[in-house]
């Protein structure tokens, strides 16, 4: 373990793989925390999703405050888990384009973990968007039936027979 400290900054490596920088302070007592370093323990243990000291102040966007709602009042305790599991992608992704996925997630009704990474990587890789709605049985299907000819030709008013 190697910590580095600058100015402005530490940084903290294990072997040659930096796994911590955090801003410095010259305050006496001052607690500074990144509210990233604590989702994979906030993954494990749900309930304190809203008593958590490092969350405290965390400005997220209106879109995931929406999805964290949407995905607790469908799936309860299971979603408050899937919420973690959203902002764990904040590791990995830009604050914009999670937000951005959130939001098309609820805008097609796909409110889950999944959807919003499938979204989000569709929306980086500049693809369309492929969601298999069947690996969701708690949204609502919708049911279409077979199309018959007999169906284009009344439509167009030629009628069968």
């Amino acid at each position: 373990m190697l910590v580095k400290a600058y100015v402005d900054e530490l940084v903290v490596y294990c072997g040659s793989e930096e796994i911590a920088r955090h801003r410095r302070s010259y305050e006496r007592e001052e607690l500074i925390f990144d509210p990233l370093h604590y989702l994979a323990l906030l993954e494990r243990k749900t309930n304190a999703l809203d008593q958590a000291a490092p969350l405290e102040g965390w400005e997220l966007p209106e879109e995931l405050t929406r999805l964290r709602r949407l995905l607790e009042a469908r799936l309860g305790k299971p979603g408050k888990r899937e919420y973690v599991q959203v902002l764990r992608l904040l590791e990995d992704f830009p604050l914009e384009d999670v937000a951005a996925a959130a939001r098309q997630a609820v805008e097609l009704g796909t409110i889950s973990f999944d959807a919003v990474k499938h979204l989000l990587l569709c929306r980086i890789e500049q693809r369309p968007p492929r969601l298999d709605l069947s690996l969701y049985p708690h949204l609502p299907a919708a049911e279409v039936e077979r199309t018959s000819a007999a169906d284009y030709l009344a439509l167009l008013g030629r009628g069968v027979g």
